[in-house]
Formats: C-alpha cells, structure tokens, sequence
C-alpha cells in the first residue's frame, strides 16, 4: 500500500495524478521561497536569526511530504469506517485549547507540542468534511426528502460556532458552514431549506459581528480602510501598498519594503502582499492559477465520482475541493481589500506547520480517492446508484 501511494515518485505505472502532484511540489517551492524572503526582518528582530522561519518552514515541508506519503496510503474505506473518531478527537482539542492554549494577538487557537503548534480549527475542517461526506452517503435519500436529514448536521455546527467563536476563531466558522452548506447541496437538499437556514445564519452572523467590537472594527476597516491608517486599517492600507508598489512585474525578489517592519504578518496571512510586492501582478497570477488547479481537479474528480455512485469519496472530494477555494479566496481576498480580514492561511503557501499539515493530509486523500477511481477499486454504474438511493 505504502509502495502503491510513493508511486509517482517511483516511476510505476499507477494511476496517480501526477499533476496534481507537481502542482503540490510547486506551491511547496513558492512558499519556502516567499517565507524565505518575508520574514527574514522579523526573524533577525526576534531571534536574531535572519532564517530562523525559513528553517522552521523547511522542517514543516518535510514533515508534511511525510504525512502526504502516509496519508495516500490510507484507503477510503477505513477512513470511512472510522470517520467520527477523527471529529470526535478535533472537538476533544477544540474544548482543551481554551484552557491549556497559547494566546497569541488575543486569541487562544493554538496548542503547543515542542516544535510546532497544534490549531484545532484546522483539523476540525477535515475531520468534519470526512464526518459529513460519510453521513451524507449514509443519509442521502434522508437528505433529499425530509428536512431533518438537512437539519441534524446543523446541530453539530452549532456546538462547532460555540468553540470556535470562544477563541474566538470567525474565520473558520465560516469556512466549516460554508462546506456544509456545500456538501448538502451537492446530496441533494433543496432551495426551500437554504432559504430559511441561511436566513437563520444571517441573522445570527450580524449579530455576532455587531455585538462584538473588533467584528465590528474590521468590517468597517475593511470599507474604508483609509478613515484610520494608523489604527484599525492599518495591516490592510499597508497590504494594499505592497500591490501597489509591485505593478505588473515587481519590484524583484527580495526587494519588498513592507517587509522591513510595516506589515504585521507578513510570512503568514498577508504573505500574498509580499509576492504581490516582489513578483507583481504576473507572480500573483501563477500563485492563482496553481491555486485554482487544486480546485478544478478536487471539483472535476467529485463530479465524475457523484454521476458514478461511490458517494462517499465524492463529497470528500468536493468538501476538499471547496475548503481550498473558500480559504484561497478569503485569504486573497482579505490582503487585497476585497473581502474583510479574518485571519486565514493560504492552502500549501502560509508559514505554518499546523496547517500545512492538514492540507497535505488532505490532498493525500484527494489523490488517494483519484487512484481508486482510475483503478476500478471505487465506482457504481449507474443502475446501482439508482438502488442504493431509492430502493
């Protein structure tokens, strides 16, 4: 199994997606290469070290390829099997942070675990794109036809939003109900409990964002971030310079002023201003485009494995696919003021080991599940699918 999963790097004939692949070696390259550039003023300040985050980066790349390879190894049908073991475990971490977690900028999302921190958050989503995929395959009939099938998954998010906004974390919040959203419409569920859940979270989301003041901040710095530059606005007026500054092609790698203390995070959530900055319009543009990649093939392989029947891998498939737009777009979107800042990594590229795992954790699966599709081990004809949801 091991040796089927390292195939691609072997040069066997498996089926694997071997662009899916290179496009994960590349996105590793670009942020060794960006964080490499972007943190060396804060590294020297901090830790007198100029490579103290590339070093630090380079462990986490490593590590990663290792869970990538172990992961891939594992089928989808034991992680079907055992798919609420993974959810219980993520919420066991989500109630523990808020009393044993590091507080960092006013939020308690991390653990410490000697080299890297641990963020529960980040588990939580794939560990519940896994529970949710595996009940929507079980419940699918349930979900298309009566209202409880849509509205039980709901309870779990809203035991999910109390931990999360503890932290408070509104960022992953969203993300978590945005891939449920998506993956019970991608079961089946219909318009008409759309319309009154989402309404229900509408009202719910505005209120969060106005009872709570730094919500309430960043939305409206998000507006105008100009109406105060030094203060709420700040991260984002200095964010949208760097775009400025770096026009269609750069101003060359390593040449970024943001980066010399005037960019708060500038190697983890704001690290595409840096690119911005250093390789220009052209540079953000291939960062995209290897981004939206991910996307297409998690979207296209979902698409083909839901005409076929094999329901679970299919909505893991496009759970994964949507986690990686939503947090692509928001993090893209939040640097270059077009949606408000909440704090998200960008998938593959932010400085981070937490994260970086999960991603190649999840990207694992996603090839994994590709395999088993191209080698027949997955697939229902048509006629089958017809009985496993209507007989």
């Amino acid at each position: 199994m091991l040796r089927q999963a390292c195939g691609f790097l072997l040069g066997s004939k498996a089926p694997f997606d071997r662009g899916l692949v290179l496009c994960i070696l590349a996105l590793l390259a670009v942020s060794v290469v960006l964080i490499s550039s972007a943190s060396v003023t804060e590294a020297f300040t901090r830790f007198h070290d100029s490579a103290y985050y590339l070093k630090r980066q380079l462990i986490y790349v490593a590590a990663g390829l290792v869970v990538f390879v172990f992961c891939a190894a594992i089928p989808t049908a034991v992680i079907r099997r055992y798919a609420v073991l993974p959810l219980f475990a993520s919420l066991f971490l989500l109630v523990l942070v808020l009393f044993v977690g590091r507080e960092i900028n006013e939020a308690r999302r991390w653990i410490e675990f000697g080299l890297f921190n641990v963020q529960p958050a980040e588990i939580l989503k794939l560990s519940w794109i896994i529970y949710l995929s595996s009940y929507s395959s079980r419940r699918i009939g349930e979900i298309r036809t009566q209202l409880k099938g849509f509205i039980k998954p709901q309870i779990f998010i809203a035991v999910m939003a109390l931990l999360l906004l503890s932290q408070p974390d509104f960022g992953s919040l969203v993300v978590v109900t945005a891939i449920t959203f998506g993956i019970l419409f991608a079961a089946g569920a219909g318009l008409l409990k759309y319309i009154l859940t989402l309404s229900i979270v509408g009202v719910i989301g505005g209120l969060l964002v106005v009872l709570q003041p730094y919500r309430l901040r960043r939305v409206l710095s998000f507006l105008d971030p100009w109406a105060d530059e030094f203060g709420s606005g700040y991260q984002l007026t200095q964010s949208l310079m760097a775009f400025g500054r770096g026009g269609l092609f750069g101003q060359g790698l390593g040449n970024s002023m943001q980066k010399l203390g005037y960019l708060p995070e500038a190697h983890t959530d704001f690290v595409t201003a840096i690119l911005g900055e250093e390789l220009g319009f052209a540079g953000m543009m291939v960062l995209i485009v290897l981004e939206f990649i991910l996307v297409v093939k998690a979207v296209h392989l979902s698409f083909a494995l839901l005409r076929r029947g094999p329901w679970f891998q299919g909505f893991a498939a496009f759970g994964i696919g949507l986690w990686l737009c939503l947090q692509t777009v928001i993090n893209i979107g939040a640097a270059t003021g077009a949606l408000p800042t909440k704090g998200l990594t960008l998938p593959l590229v932010s400085y981070g080991g937490s994260s970086l795992f999960i991603c190649m954790a999840a990207l694992a699966m996603l090839l994994r599940i590709d395999f088993e599709f191209k080698s027949g081990q997955i697939g229902k004809s048509p006629r089958e699918r017809f009985n496993q949801v209507y007989v």
